[in-house]
């Protein structure tokens, strides 16, 4: 087992392996500009796009103009909150729709497709100081573990260009890790952000529903699919969910910004926490070995600065069949929902979920809903004791990127493609706040995440504890040139 980090390369542009924080705050004084970024970022998407294919859509033209045009009215508005990005360089997931930007979702129906409006998330973070310069991939309307689809063909993984990089955020995390962008929004259902931020060895945080605008408008009070802040550190993931935060009558389980910037919470971080070890979730969900260990050892280090660490798990029973209708819900509500000459271009496995939404039952549903209360209720009082549960991310290390999903993990058959993906299903199925935080790395060299999953609205809290562990661990944040192997 490897602790530390491998030796790695970067040969892009000095201003691209500096920290989104450390960059803002020079935006601010102004010590360097926008177009000094832009110009960084444009250079280093040109040096490792080949070799990662992240960054499928850039619009490094459209930033440009939007410093010009449109930054001086938001600077005069949101200078001074703690989330204003000062004309920081951006990439948006391509399942979020930006103005005027090539928005395909992965599939062949839209591959044309152009939005004459942007998202909310987009708005709000544009009007933070941010400058969008680039789509990242996904696999098709974001179904899956593992980025790839017929529009885009597939992303690799920076540490092995051979390996899964991980999805439905695959092209996200791999534009961070290679010093594409300083931020990259993701988006979770099943994990889609958690994963590819343990397999790129990043910061993924699926945040409380309705700090980050939720989901999709055409599903505004669905708490299940919702975006989420991804950076290459604890401090910039925070900065992240500051300038995402806030109020959008559009989305109507948006929240207001806190009274407190969870930047705050973060740099006043101390290693002495109270967490939760489970790291199958009581058998819910399988690991292997060298991930258990590596997941432990972590947590060991982080006991010896003063924390209590305890094996302990509340009882999830039911979790499985909850997560599951209520996931079916989304996608036959959504892609479902497309005009057919879009669906019947879908892969065999979106076409799956689909069918799965429309085979259910009102008994089922209701269920689901009953269910997903008491697990609440249950979570909520364990976490009385405890500042976070901390778990698995998945089991295993990334698998060729040739193969869609794991069939079997720790020895234990993988019934379907959603199987692999469990640890994700507790945080979303309840509403929990989530954070990925790089751990260690497997013998092959690969980065392993850890899950730390904080109690209802307690954002801070689990940010927290994550730059806590990211403390004591030390691993180093810096982006890497792609390890290109075939």
């Amino acid at each position: 087992m490897k602790k530390n980090r491998p030796e790695t390369t970067f040969s892009g542009p000095e201003l691209c392996a500096l920290s989104a924080r450390e960059t803002v705050a020079l935006l601010r004084k102004g010590e360097i500009s926008s177009h000094d970024l832009i110009a960084a970022s444009e250079e280093r998407v040109a040096q490792t796009d080949p070799a990662v294919n992240a960054m499928v859509t850039r619009c490094f033209d459209r930033a440009r103009d939007k410093r010009t045009s449109d930054f001086a009215k938001h600077e005069t508005q949101n200078s001074d909150e703690p989330g204003w990005l000062a004309g920081l360089p951006i990439a948006i997931k391509d399942l979020s729709a930006v103005e005027g930007v090539r928005t395909t979702m992965g599939t062949p129906g839209l591959a044309d497709n152009i939005p004459d409006e942007s998202d909310p998330i987009v708005d709000i973070l544009e009007a933070r100081g941010a400058l969008v310069v680039g789509k990242t991939n996904t696999p098709e309307m974001g179904a899956g573990g593992n980025t790839f689809n017929a529009v885009f063909g597939a992303t690799r993984n920076p540490w092995d260009t051979r390996k899964n990089a991980g999805g439905s955020s695959g092209g996200a995390a791999v534009s961070l890790a290679a010093g594409q962008v300083w931020l990259s929004q993701g988006s979770d259902l099943a994990g889609s952000l958690r994963t590819p931020a343990m397999y790129n060895g990043i910061v993924g945080m699926r945040p409380s529903p309705g700090r980050a605008f939720g989901g999709p408008l055409a599903m505004g009070f669905s708490a299940e699919g919702i975006s989420g802040p991804m950076a290459r550190s604890v401090a910039d993931c925070a900065l992240f969910l500051d300038a995402m935060c806030g109020y959008d009558e559009r989305a109507p389980l948006s929240l207001p910004a806190p009274d407190e910037p969870f930047q705050k919470a973060v740099d006043e971080a101390s290693p002495k926490v109270r967490v939760a070890y489970a790291p199958t979730l009581n058998g819910f969900a399988p690991v292997e070995a060298e991930i258990e260990q590596i997941m432990r050892a972590a947590l060991e280090n982080l006991q010896g600065e003063g924390a209590v660490v305890e094996d302990a798990c509340p009882d999830l029973g039911g979790l499985y069949d909850t997560y599951i209708t209520l996931r079916a819900v989304t996608w036959a509500s959504l892609p479902g929902r497309a005009p057919e000459a879009i669906q019947s271009q879908y892969k065999q496995t979106l076409r799956e979920n689909i069918d799965v939404g429309h085979d259910l039952t009102a008994r089922q549903i209701m269920d689901a809903g009953v269910v997903r209360t008491e697990l609440y209720h249950k979570m909520r009082k364990f976490l009385h004791n405890h500042d976070v549960l901390a778990c698995a991310v998945v089991g295993l290390e990334p698998t060729p990127v040739e193969v869609e999903f794991p069939t079997e993990v720790g020895g234990e058959k993988m019934s379907d493609y959603i199987d692999w993906l469990r640890f994700s299903f507790l945080a979303t199925t309840i509403g929990l706040p989530a954070v990925v935080v790089p751990c260690g790395f497997t013998a092959s060299g690969m980065p392993v995440g850890i899950q730390l999953i904080g109690p209802p609205r307690g954002d801070a809290k689990t940010l927290a504890v994550a730059r806590a562990l990211e403390m004591v661990l030390d691993l180093g944040v810096a982006p890497i040139d792609p390890i290109i192997r075939h």
